[in-house]
């Protein structure tokens, strides 16, 4: 709370001197305290839906209920299609339309700051979440925005400054689906057989409730939980035909990083990745899913007999330990029941979800040769060819930095800012963090220290979405040979998980917009602990 009103008041400072005051929405009207607590009676919503976050009390083990922080959601105007409630602590899923104006009114009821993030929409920077807009208990923030987004599945969750990875891992998170013409002409599964999948490890005590305290070990590497929970339920199982389904994953864990593959060691068909659906199906041996990451499966149940499971689940892979190490520990525990020998390190193997066959039917839809046209992007359309805009990860007395720098609630650099409506080369490089914040060493492993802290990082970046140019794997040894044929390269991406060693190259618009967007580590207490930077997009 104190360093949340100290940023506000050295906010204050700057409008007063006049610095940001024309350069980003709604600043001007910040001092007041009243930006967004109306709605604006100009803009016209097709849906109005209002989201409350609150603590509430829910089952998720056998006994005694868990308390948590919890979205609830009230659809006010739209189609009834627009809101569709989980069990469990997780908020309701928002179904929206590509050109449809949306209107939330986000009511805190927490006792403490909270602050909305509306994770891979293309929104204005004053409707996108940034911790500056952070509200107290009792007060409202209107979200107004159109859907420009097209047809696939992004979500929602806290975004509150140094409160973001406790606020997501006690429940404050929900899925979004979107969906367009050209979508609906490809006659893909819907209804009953489009599955939403929040995958997320948690912890509990021997009282059934969240256990979320963090050594240093856990604050370098991301609390890793000893118990996997889908769509807040554990050891959930679904019923499922013999016929074609669309799975919608969200990694919605804090740190951990999960190697999907189906128990039969059948291959997996993606369909969509997070900024939507691919333009051909590709098949994977494994697909790597790093926290905040998105991926839509096709998967046909057909042939199968009634009576039998198939499990997804999270397969044993090495590079995401620190030290390079991970990948030798057991599975997680399957009980939850209190902190038994703690949680299993990355790269981990266990059972994430089962589908259980328990009917035959004769009709399925056919998978398509062809999804989505995508628009071509490549270096030729980058304003900056010659002058890459890079985000290099570092570390300075055991803290995670961005360009050598951590996060400061306005603070933003000559290269962080980017001219409106352009299309720019970025460079994120993962090579050896070094102990003084600068990238020491070649592009081997890096010895010592260095070496220890070296470990995989989810780099997100608000706003519209990029594509990936290109992957250049630094580590020299078999770490990265058990995760490569599992990268999704193609398609559009919010997140991408950078490896140790690695140095990824990336296109990305920044269109419509002015104003401060962020980008940053998507482990989430990494970005809580500065690991965040802001653009200055105008």
């Amino acid at each position: 709370m104190t360093h949340i009103n100290s940023n506000r008041r050295r906010f204050l400072q700057y409008v007063a001197l006049g610095t940001f005051t024309g350069a980003i929405p709604g600043f001007a009207s910040t001092e007041n305290r009243k930006l967004n607590q109306m709605p604006n009676s100009a803009f016209k919503p097709d849906v109005e839906i209002a989201l409350t976050a609150q603590t509430a009390e829910v089952k998720i083990l056998p006994g005694t209920k868990t308390r948590v922080l919890k979205y609830s959601g009230k659809l006010l105007h739209g189609p009834q299609t627009a809101i569709r409630e989980l069990p469990g602590y997780l908020g309701p899923v928002l179904n929206f339309e590509q050109g449809q104006k949306v209107r939330l009114f986000f009511h805190n009821q927490l006792p403490e700051p909270c602050v909305t993030h509306w994770h891979g929409m293309h929104v204005p920077q004053i409707m996108d979440g940034h911790p500056m807009y952070a509200i107290e208990q009792g007060e409202q923030y209107v979200y107004e925005f159109e859907v420009k987004n097209p047809a696939g599945t992004n979500w929602y969750h806290s975004h509150t400054h140094e409160m973001t990875a406790r606020q997501v891992y006690q429940g404050l998170a929900g899925l979004i689906t979107i969906t367009d013409e050209a979508e609906r002409k490809l006659d893909l599964p819907g209804g009953e057989f489009d599955l939403p999948l929040v995958i997320q490890d948690r912890s509990f005590s021997s009282g059934n409730q969240l256990h979320y305290s963090l050594t240093m070990h856990q604050r370098m590497q991301g609390f890793l939980g000893d118990t996997i929970l889908v769509n807040g339920q554990h050891n959930h199982v679904i019923p499922v035909k013999t016929r074609a389904y669309r799975l919608r994953i969200l990694n919605g864990s804090n740190a951990r990083i999960y190697k999907l593959g189906w128990s039969d060691g059948s291959p997996l068909t993606a369909i969509g990745t997070d900024g939507g659906l691919l333009e051909k199906p590709e098949i994977f041996p494994y697909i790597m899913l790093a926290p905040a990451e998105r991926v839509e499966l096709w998967v046909d149940f057909g042939g199968r007999k009634t009576g039998t499971e198939l499990a997804l689940q999270t397969l044993p892979f090495q590079g995401a330990a620190m030290g390079m190490g991970g990948g030798r520990g057991g599975g997680m525990r399957g009980g939850g029941m209190g902190m038994r020998g703690g949680a299993a390190e990355q790269g981990s193997q266990d059972t994430l979800v089962k589908f259980a066959i328990i009917e035959q039917v004769g009709d399925s839809p056919r998978l398509p040769d062809t999804l989505i046209p995508m628009q071509p992007l490549t270096v030729s359309n980058a304003a900056n060819p010659d002058r890459v805009v890079s985000i290099n990860i570092g570390m300075h007395r055991m803290t995670f930095n961005l360009n050598g720098r951590t996060f400061d609630m306005l603070d933003y650099t000559e290269q962080e800012k980017i001219p409106l409506n352009t299309v720019q080369k970025i460079r994120i490089s993962n090579i050896s963090p070094a102990m003084g914040g600068g990238m020491r060493g070649g592009r081997g492993g890096g010895g010592g220290m260095m070496g220890m802290m070296a470990q995989p990082h989810p780099i997100h970046l608000h706003g519209q979405q990029f594509r990936i140019l290109s992957r250049r794997p630094g580590y020299a040894d078999g770490a990265y040979a058990t995760i490569k044929d599992g990268l999704i390269n193609s398609g559009w991406k919010d997140t991408v998980l950078v490896m140790p060693g690695e140095e990824i190259e990336i296109i990305k618009p920044f269109m419509d917009y002015t104003g401060l967007f962020l980008y940053h580590c998507h482990n989430l207490e990494h970005e809580d602990m500065g690991m965040m930077r802001n653009f200055m997009v105008g």
